[in-house]
This record gives C-alpha cells, structure tokens and sequence, in this order.
C-alpha cells in the first residue's frame, strides 16, 4: 500500500504491507535510525518521534496511520538546530551513557519544553515514565534540562 507523509520536512511516498510500524519505515525503508526500537511494546519510549507536532511511539503506530502526517525524528531536530541545547546540556552533565535511548528520550523531553519551558524537577521526573533508560537512573537527565532551563541544577 502507498503511503504518503512528511518526514523531517520532505515529502516522502512509500509502499508499505498495512502492518508496518511507524519504526521500522523510518528505519528499514528510510534509514532514519535515529528512532530505536528496544521493547516493540511501546513500554521504553526509544521509538518516540513527533507526529503533527506530538510525542508518539512510533512502534506503537502503523506506518499507514501516518498517511498525510508530518514525522519528525531525532535526525529533523537535529538538522535544525532544536537539539542543540538539550544536546549540550546532556553531554556536559553525563546525562547519556549508551545512548541508545538517547533519541526518544531528547525527543520526549522536546515536547515537554515546548509545553513547559520551566519544568519543575518533579514534573520533568513524571514526564520521563513513558521511557526507561537503563543505564543512568534519571537524574543526569533531570540536571541537563535543569541546566538548559536555566533553573538551579540539583545536586
């Protein structure tokens, strides 16, 4: 089935078997492996990208429920300069390790600056239960969108 959307700005047509996830288009016929795929039960949130401007998980969508949509992934964010800050902030206070939920996670907490560009620690701890990162327990991550906030770090 031919599928039509906008992926990082670009008008994209593909054919798609109706049950292809959002995730593995973007991966497996668009090389956008930014978007992870850890869990396939939309649990840990590495698949997050924007669709028409909201944080979904995109292993949780059928690639034809995104006809007419507008996709973003961690590589349109970072074309354009959003990531930057964010990108920064988590480098310069450890706030990845691995990296491989690195993508969902920026890209989730994208979406919460955009709501709220000074999260309280508590709201930006609530925000991070769609993901799960294994390897550094959150509060790095809370410390770089601090940091990037310009709110007072915690310690």
């Amino acid at each position: 089935m031919r599928t039509k959307l906008t992926v990082n700005g670009e008008p994209v047509e593909v054919e798609a078997e109706p049950r292809v996830l959002l995730a593995d288009l973007l991966r497996d016929q668009l090389g956008l492996t930014g978007t992870k795929v850890a869990c396939d039960t939309a649990q840990c949130g590495s698949c997050v990208v924007r669709m028409n401007a909201l944080s979904v998980k995109s292993c949780a969508i059928l690639a034809a429920q995104a006809e007419g949509a507008d996709v973003t992934t961690i590589e349109g964010v970072t074309a354009t300069g959003e990531l930057e800050a964010l990108s920064n902030a988590l480098r310069e206070v450890h706030g990845t390790q691995c990296g491989f939920c690195t993508p969902g996670v920026a890209m989730s907490l994208l979406e919460l600056l955009k709501h709220n560009p000074r999260p309280t620690e508590q709201e930006i701890r609530t925000w991070l239960t769609g993901t799960i990162c294994r390897c550094t327990g959150y509060h790095s991550i809370v410390r770089a969108v601090q940091q990037v906030t310009g709110q007072e770090v915690a310690k």
